[in-house]
């Protein structure tokens, strides 16, 4: 490999530049106001692969917003690499917490990034990780280095469960056709700490209401006599864990896959501080289920958690009511073996079976996928490994993630191929929060080590 530092020097300004000008179009797919922004990003995304080398970019529709599809097909006997990525974004909310305003990217200095780092909403989930892709991309066909096929499939509703990406996959085999998936949308232990994501939990996402009076009743003249939605809904969302944080739904942990003394201690290898950990969060104690280290909670057990909860008055000053409805969303992170779709039927039983007289009970499920398990043998994790260790000078930690990536189970049941995890963003970039950022310095090494990828998958499959 050669001239890839070189050539990232002379280009990195506009490098930074276009994924500025893409971090400034609020692609939010959960809110239909912004559907315009959202179909005008897909357009910005098939224009820079066209500018990379890319052939047959094409915006395809689907029963949502459509999926970007490019490829180079260099020559058919040599190995296909498929990239996945996303262009949609998580809402900006809530606006005030924020620094500067979300869609207006701007690059700050920071103590973890003193070269600066780029804040704004989707600078590291994904668009600025995705991007990565297009400008390693670009790299190597100006450099005439691409030393294998790659076909992009990036996609514009990963952030409201990728509704419309399966039935696409399902009927187009042969197009997406591959002999490794590569995906940056995971992160790294650190900037001098490369780590490769090799698990991702599952989810399951639901929705639940709690019924009681016909109408909103006055407090004082019906308070004690007739079931207060609020009140019920707590309880039953507090009883969703016993005293050692163990999810009570009868059948939850079944099919839940129990690592072996060895590998937790191989997973306890990975550099942390709790100390630190507690710093960042600004919390005084850690929390979660006995008998797991904090790492281990995060990652190979699963989890339950509400996600937010409404109801009755809750604007300015004083309103006495008893509300009518009270509502919730709550997501479970589910592990290797547990199946989304059971374990959302298992919650819907119980959910309703624990509802006291006096209240009806609706749960509807959202959206949900499989975890995910990456084997370490692997000529895709190898190739990744090596790209790491030359471009970070040590080799890369496998590492599992506590995040969910639904399609990735998705995409080795259809299209029978692997998928590498190659993220380059950092626990502290504050994805799905408000002040999301991506470091400088993150986005050009991601730019750096994807070509050495490309070349050790080739090399390795020879």
């Amino acid at each position: 490999m050669k001239d890839i530092k070189k050539y990232i020097d002379q280009h990195k300004d506009r490098f930074l530049n276009e994924l500025i000008e893409l971090l400034k179009i609020p692609s939010i797919s959960a809110d239909s106001a912004y559907k315009k922004d959202v179909l005008k990003t897909a357009d910005e995304i098939k224009s820079s692969l066209e500018k990379a080398g890319c052939e047959n970019v094409e915006i395809c529709q689907t029963k949502g917003y459509p999926i970007v599809y490019g490829d180079k097909i260099i020559d058919k006997n040599l190995p296909t690499v498929l990239v996945y990525g996303h262009y949609d974004v998580q809402p900006p909310d809530p606006i005030n917490l924020w620094d500067s305003p979300p869609f207006e990217p701007v690059i700050k200095k920071t103590e973890l990034h003193p070269e600066g780092a780029i804040f704004a909403r989707g600078a590291c989930d994904d668009k600025g990780q995705m991007y990565m892709h297009v400008k390693a991309m670009e790299l190597m066909t100006q450099t005439n280095q691409l030393p294998c096929n790659v076909k992009f499939m990036i996609e514009g509703e990963e952030e409201v469960g990728s509704a419309s990406l399966a039935d696409f996959v399902k009927e187009n085999h042969e197009k997406l056709s591959n002999d490794v998936i590569l995906i940056s949308d995971t992160g790294m232990i650190a900037k001098d700490t490369p780590s490769i994501t090799t698990g991702l939990r599952g989810l399951s996402y639901v929705e639940v209401e709690v019924t009681g009076p016909n109408r909103d009743l006055h407090s004082g003249l019906y308070g004690g006599a007739v079931a207060n939605p609020i009140n019920v809904l707590t309880k039953m969302i507090a009883s969703l864990h016993d005293e050692n944080n163990h999810i009570t739904i009868p059948g939850f942990y079944d099919n839940v896959e129990e690592l072996s003394t060895e590998e937790r201690a191989e997973m306890a290898k990975a550099p942390f501080s709790l100390d630190n950990y507690k710093k960042a969060l600004d919390i005084d104690a850690v929390y979660g289920e006995a008998g797991y280290s904090t790492n281990e909670r995060n990652s190979i057990r699963p989890t339950l958690d509400v996600n937010g909860i409404w109801g009755g008055y809750t604007g300015e000053g004083a309103k006495t009511v008893i509300a009518s409805q009270a509502f919730a969303k709550i997501s479970m992170r589910l592990v290797p073996n547990q199946d989304w779709e059971e374990i959302t039927q298992l919650f819907k039983k119980h959910f309703e079976s624990i509802a006291p007289k006096g209240v009806t009970v609706k749960v509807t499920p959202h959206h949900g996928g499989q975890g995910y398990v990456t084997p370490i043998d692997s000529i895709g994790y190898k190739a990744a490994s090596k790209a790491y260790t030359d471009t970070f000078g040590k080799t890369p930690i496998p590492q599992r993630s506590g995040g969910s990536i639904p399609i990735v189970s998705l995409f080795e049941k259809e299209l029978k191929s692997k998928t590498i995890l190659m993220g380059f963003g950092l626990d502290s970039d504050a994805i799905h929060s408000p002040n999301e950022h991506f470091g400088v310095w993150n986005y050009l090494k991601g730019i750096e080590t994807i070509p050495y990828f490309y070349h050790y998958f080739t090399e390795l499959n020879k």
